[in-house]
């Protein structure tokens, strides 16, 4: 853990996470920080979610089961903007998670891969957000778009559990040292997909 005179957003990040570990709303709390991870505040649920599960390893598929359930929770209510705010206040929420260029190739890849496009987007690192909103903004079945959420958050959330599960207290030093690599595998086979489809 950091000093706590250490006022970076990473050491303000892992205090937080060391309070919800030891607090009693811990479960609670979880579900929204990953609500608010997939909506507006784009904190790295990882640096909350591993510790959580090293602490509490006999929870942690539960841990795993809440965060993928207020991040889904999170993705039905960006997929609400979109569908019903986008032609009223589409200029801002574009400016809000990306840029006009970014929203229109995503918008592109929504409708020419739909499904693919949006589990791509969910196990990358790249912002979810827009997906949300371009699903919706787009009207692409709200179904199909829970379920490529569900699919793509889940093997991210569960993946983390198996981590903890296989590695326990390296889990989050693997990840650390791993995540460049992972996420560059993952952004290419998310180029990959796009490119196939």
């Amino acid at each position: 853990m950091s000093d706590a005179s250490d006022t970076s957003p990473r050491s303000r990040l892992l205090r937080l996470g060391q309070r919800l570990i030891q607090s009693r709303h811990a479960l609670w709390g979880l579900t929204l920080a990953s609500f608010l991870e997939s909506t507006v505040v784009p904190i790295p649920l990882e640096a909350l979610l591993i510790p959580m599960m090293q602490a509490r390893r006999r929870q942690m598929f539960l841990f795993a089961l809440l965060a993928l359930l207020g991040c889904l929770a999170g993705a039905a209510l960006g997929y609400a903007a979109g569908l019903w705010l986008f032609d009223v206040a589409g200029d801002q929420l574009i400016a809000w998670f990306s840029t006009p260029e970014q929203f229109e190739r995503a918008r592109q890849a929504m409708e020419s891969r739909g499904f693919w496009f949006v589990l791509s987007v969910g196990v990358t690192p790249v912002p979810f957000q827009t997906a949300m909103l371009v699903s919706g903004a787009t009207g692409f079945s709200f179904g199909l778009f829970m379920l490529a959420s569900a699919l793509a958050r889940g093997l991210r959330y569960f993946g983390l559990a198996l981590l903890v599960y296989w590695a326990g207290d390296q889990a989050e030093a693997l990840f650390r040292r791993h995540t460049r690599w992972v996420s560059a595998v993952l952004l290419v086979a998310f180029v990959l997909v796009l490119w196939l489809s």
